[in-house]
């Protein structure tokens, strides 16, 4: 586990004793280029907060999405992002790679 996410599930856990309603979502596997590594965390509440992060660009907007959809689910789902090295930039995956992300709702 990288060093902040442990402050990311301390923060998440605070939210969801407060009573807000949150999701967590984990980066569980990356190839080739990714700005966040396995492990990295991003904790949101249904009220727009958000602490930590998976990515950056245009896939953390797609992950806090996902992570809405699953809390007023509460099915979990795993996210597949992957680019060409052409649209990479543009995506926010500075050489193109992919990334998993599992995304479940806590408490």
């Amino acid at each position: 586990m990288i060093a902040d996410a442990e402050d990311i599930l301390t923060t998440a856990g605070q939210w969801v004793a407060d009573g807000e309603t949150v999701a967590l979502a984990t980066v569980v596997e990356t190839w080739g280029s990714s700005p966040r590594p396995a492990g990295s965390r991003l904790a949101v509440t249904a009220s727009g907060r958000m602490a930590g992060s998976v990515s950056g660009g245009c896939i953390e907007g797609a992950v806090a999405d996902a992570a809405k959809e699953v809390m007023a689910s509460g099915t979990p789902r795993l996210l597949s992002f992957g680019v060409t090295n052409e649209r990479a930039w543009e995506v926010g995956l500075a050489c193109g790679g992919t990334v998993s992300v599992f995304v479940e709702k806590l408490g």
